[in-house]
């Protein structure tokens, strides 16, 4: 399994606006997470202006499904995503373990 990581760039309102949403989007987070494709997921702090959600899964397809139906993505609190390779080589769920020599 590959890693991917979904990205987020958040309205400057996005604290605000984010309350009337979150139970949707947090259920859509917890069934990606029962499903064993989500591993962890929250926004940056100081300031909240990105997320980032960590992904497990053979392609892209499954993080990009998720953005495209994010409640907070359809209601335009999230204002651009991408979903990005990350070569894992460290650690026990590393996807390209490398050990030193």
């Amino acid at each position: 399994m590959a890693h991917w990581l979904l990205l987020y760039d958040l309205a400057p309102d996005y604290l605000e606006r984010r309350g009337v949403l979150r139970s949707a989007h947090l259920l859509d987070a917890e069934a990606a997470v029962a499903r064993g494709e989500l591993v962890l997921g929250g926004a940056l702090a100081d300031p909240a202006d990105r997320a980032v959600l960590l992904f497990t899964s053979d392609d892209a397809r499954v993080a990009e499904q998720f953005a495209r139906a994010d409640p907070y993505v359809t209601a335009g609190l999230v204002t651009a995503w991408q979903v990005r390779s990350w070569v894992t080589v460290v650690g026990d769920d590393a996807a390209a373990p490398v050990r030193s020599e």
